[in-house]
């Protein structure tokens, strides 16, 4: 089992502080222990119930409840990988499998999809994508509580305690219409994302839908809740309903170096192609462009990024992250009969 992208994306922000920190927190822990409830879990508790979650002594007894665990601070300061280019990142997510089960869990789920993506005005097969890279099409969602990831995490890993006791209040102030399951039940990875597309507490609080209109919203077992979640995530960040996510740029001879600092596109196409990066296929002169470029398997490759790639960098920060849930779209979309949207 691999690490979801958004799980390396947070071992990887943690590292260096973890260099700092050392194994100071984590010493004696043992594979796994009943979460104390001391100072900072009472002062955690009042907060939650004064801003309308749980009542205190629920919280607590649900606190009491969680396992402090070992792996989990393990798992998350563990080094980051190292870097890698493009070449060898492409591979880990565009295999003959995940195109093959993309591309049947579309046709499967076609009419659903297709609703979906006209609903929020994001394209279907971005919409497959993300689920496809995130975890394998509900296949590896995570086995850890999210309760015991979040209180160990939000109590016991100092370089992040602020992030992770945020994302433990949101879960408790989430409510019932919000969670499926009770709290101490559900399921997700070490950082406590859940659900097939890992969302966390604030991305539940913030995004996800409940589109079978049930009652609650099942990030799990619900394809219309799963689906349409992750489509207003991606609404909500500004995708383009019809517009182009990337293409590729033949540079110049004398292209103009450019130090690209993020992935909003600040530049008109015209204005890459006056530098130097003209596009292969045919792009609006006038449409907001950025530039990035890979280290691929022929040599330095040149792409054109457009708003609709900037939103995918909204849900990992990745610009290989995003490039791989695009291309694996149009490998989708191709292998479903219909042309990428």
């Amino acid at each position: 089992m691999y690490s979801t992208p958004m799980q390396a994306l947070l071992r990887a922000a943690c590292a260096p502080l973890l260099l700092l920190a050392g194994g100071l927190f984590a010493a004696g822990l043992g594979s796994a222990a009943a979460a104390a409830t001391g100072p900072d879990e009472r002062a955690f508790a009042a907060e939650v119930a004064a801003e309308g979650g749980p009542p205190e002594a629920e919280v607590l007894a649900i606190l009491a409840g969680a396992k402090v665990q070992q792996s989990i601070l393990d798992a998350i300061a563990r080094p980051a990988e190292k870097t890698r280019e493009w070449k060898d990142y492409r591979p880990i997510f565009i295999t003959e499998r995940r195109i093959d089960d993309g591309v049947g869990f579309y046709r499967a789920n076609r009419v659903l999809l297709d609703r979906v993506g006209t609903k929020y005005g994001v394209a279907p097969e971005a919409i497959a994508s993300i689920i496809g890279v995130e975890t394998s099409y509900g296949r590896i969602t995570g086995s850890y509580r999210v309760l015991d990831a979040l209180v160990t995490l939000a109590f016991h890993y100092p370089p992040r305690a602020p992030f992770f006791r945020g994302e433990l209040k949101q879960l408790f102030l989430l409510g019932d219409k919000h969670l499926a399951y009770p709290i101490d039940e559900l399921k997700g990875s070490y950082a406590g994302a859940m659900g097939w597309g890992q969302f966390m507490p604030t991305s539940i609080a913030k995004w996800a839908v409940d589109e079978d209109g049930d009652g609650r919203i099942d990030l799990w077992t619900s394809l219309p809740d799963i689906t349409a979640s992750v489509a207003n995530y991606l609404a909500a960040h500004g995708w383009e309903h019809g517009q182009p996510v990337t293409v590729r740029a033949q540079a110049a001879a004398d292209a103009r170096p450019l130090e690209v600092q993020g992935y909003e596109p600040v530049h008109t196409v015209q204005q890459m192609e006056a530098w130097g990066y003209a596009p292969v296929e045919r792009a609006s002169a006038e449409r907001p462009a950025t530039l990035l470029a890979l280290e691929g398997e022929r040599g330095r490759e040149h792409w054109l990024t457009f708003r609709n790639f900037f939103v995918i960098t909204r849900y990992n920060r990745s610009p290989m992250y995003a490039m791989a849930v695009w291309q694996l779209a149009e490998e989708i979309a191709r292998g479903a009969g219909r042309a990428p949207s």
